[in-house]
């Protein structure tokens, strides 16, 4: 079991979730982050450190395509193109904006 970042994180990507992991798990795009599945080791610590509910255990049932967020999180955590994000840095400019805004997927910039 693993954790994934889901569409919430999409145009916001608040940090505060890299600042407590403790194996640095967190990968960071454009406007996205995503979590190495092979790095994380299930703390959950991150889950309530997230201010738009975006990270979710990947057994979750209900929520949504699940399975394209544990794909979407290995593939772009292990491509290489992503660096790895250990300190909190400021949310995008216009983060408030777009939180709970559904339907975010296509706007996800890898």
């Amino acid at each position: 079991m693993t954790h994934v970042v889901v569409e919430n994180c999409i145009k916001c990507k608040h940090t505060d979730c890299v600042a407590v992991c403790p194996v640095d798990c967190f990968y960071e795009g454009p406007n996205f982050l995503a979590i190495n599945p092979d790095e994380c080791i299930d703390c959950g610590v991150c889950i309530p450190e997230c201010p738009v509910d975006a990270i979710k255990v990947d057994t979750d049932k209900k929520y949504p395509d699940m399975a394209y967020w544990i794909e979407l999180n290995a593939d772009l955590s292990q491509s290489g193109d992503w660096p790895v994000i250990t300190k909190k840095k400021d949310e995008l400019p216009d983060a408030a904006e777009w939180k709970d805004k559904p339907n975010k997927r296509d706007l996800l910039e890898k």
